[in-house]
């Protein structure tokens, strides 16, 4: 049986920035909560940072360019949060291979898990073209096929066929 890595928001846990939650009820998400198949994480938390802690943005919404050194991951005030942020990726890398994890079902739009876009680094509200979070980017680059809350069917069809 695959099992799943999954935001620990998602889930309930109030672990985002603002220490709330952002609960996704879903049968499958229910069936494989029931099927023992989630492993929790919240990247953010995992590298070190606090809840609450200040909003955080990727610049240019690329956190792949922050994993080769080309981008930071700043926070509304300037201060740098990047090495939290490699560090949570890492950590949840580790628990893919550890696990042996190929799929991950991350948070939308954060810069630690967005996996489709994210904001573009200027806490406008900007969403930046091929805009993904630092662990989304790390993960893929390691073949770990990453999800969002609005693909929940794409991962079960990709489940079903594994």
């Amino acid at each position: 049986m695959n099992l799943i890595l999954v935001s620990r928001c998602l889930l309930g846990e109030p672990v985002r920035y603002d220490a709330s939650p952002k609960t996704l009820e879903h049968p499958l998400l229910n069936r494989w909560r029931d099927e023992q198949r989630l492993v929790p994480i919240c990247p953010e938390l995992a590298g070190g940072l606090p809840c609450p802690r200040p909003a955080a943005e990727v610049a240019q919404g690329r956190g792949d360019r922050v994993i080769d050194g080309q981008a930071s991951v700043l926070c509304r005030d300037g201060s740098d949060v990047t090495d939290a942020f490699i560090a949570g990726a890492e950590i949840a890398l580790a628990q893919c291979r550890r696990q042996q994890i190929r799929f991950a079902l991350l948070k939308a739009r954060s810069p630690s898990c967005g996996s489709q876009d994210g904001y573009d680094g200027s806490f406008s509200g900007t969403l930046a073209e091929q805009g993904v979070g630092v662990t989304a980017a790390l993960l893929s680059r390691h073949g770990i096929k990453v999800f969002d809350e609005s693909q929940l069917e794409q991962l079960a069809a990709e489940l079903d066929r594994d």
